[in-house]
């Protein structure tokens, strides 16, 4: 059964991969490629952060490979410390300064939704899945220095992360199933400059930006964990 479902996905992947190179517009020059982006970014994918179109829509597939190979570095991080973990010690944690353990009471929020922000309107303004997953992993970095007693829930950081996961590659069967290529833009594109428009890439980078952020704040608790 294992098998059929396998090279049922890699069929799925395969047509995908096909019909995603042979959307590209291979007859636009390496010299005018950028001003053809500039000029039907904003029609085409109905962001007007045009940076964000090439990332998230026009070269997606590589984007989502970009997740894939952060996602294997944190596999690779908790099976190197899982060789040398050992039980917590019960030793007293040295408290932080007074100004670091306020400014952990009093930022981690504020860090916290401006990284739900930066993703939020990634098709909008500078920025998107990946600057805001690294804003919110830095408020769980301050948390840790500045809070030591405090730790992440990692059951809920498990499944975040792979809810994200699974919702950036159903987003992508869902454009080849609905449209003609992996991760097509499928969704009405909306009034350019609204927050609901450009179709599917703010979804899309409301998963980058959960995955990006429980995925490096997953790191950082395993950096940090107290050992013998």
């Amino acid at each position: 059964m294992r098998k059929i479902i396998s090279l049922i996905l890699l069929i799925i992947i395969g047509i995908g991969i096909f019909l995603t190179l042979k959307e590209i517009p291979f007859g636009i020059s390496q010299k005018n490629i950028g001003d053809y982006f500039l000029q039907n970014g904003i029609k085409q994918t109905g962001a007007i952060n045009t940076v964000t179109s090439v990332v998230v829509n026009y070269r997606g597939f590589d984007t989502l490979g970009e997740i894939v190979v952060l996602f294997t570095a944190a596999i690779g991080l908790g099976a190197i410390l899982g060789v040398f973990k050992t039980q917590p010690t019960n030793q007293n944690i040295e408290p932080s300064s007074l100004i670091v353990y306020t400014g952990c009471r009093f930022l981690f929020p504020i860090i916290f939704i401006v990284g739900i922000y930066i993703f939020i309107h990634g098709h909008l303004t500078p920025g998107g899945g990946f600057q805001g997953g690294a804003v919110i992993a830095s408020a769980f970095l301050l948390m840790y220095l500045g809070c030591p007693s405090k730790k992440i829930n990692r059951t809920g950081s498990k499944v975040i992360e792979s809810a994200a996961g699974l919702v950036f590659v159903g987003l992508g069967i869902a454009g080849l199933c609905l449209g003609k290529e992996f991760l097509n833009n499928f969704l009405p594109k909306g009034n350019p400059g609204s927050l609901f428009s450009a179709g599917i890439i703010p979804l899309v980078y409301i998963a980058i930006g959960l995955k990006v952020g429980s995925e490096l704040a997953g790191i950082i608790d395993l950096l940090i964990e107290t050992k013998k």
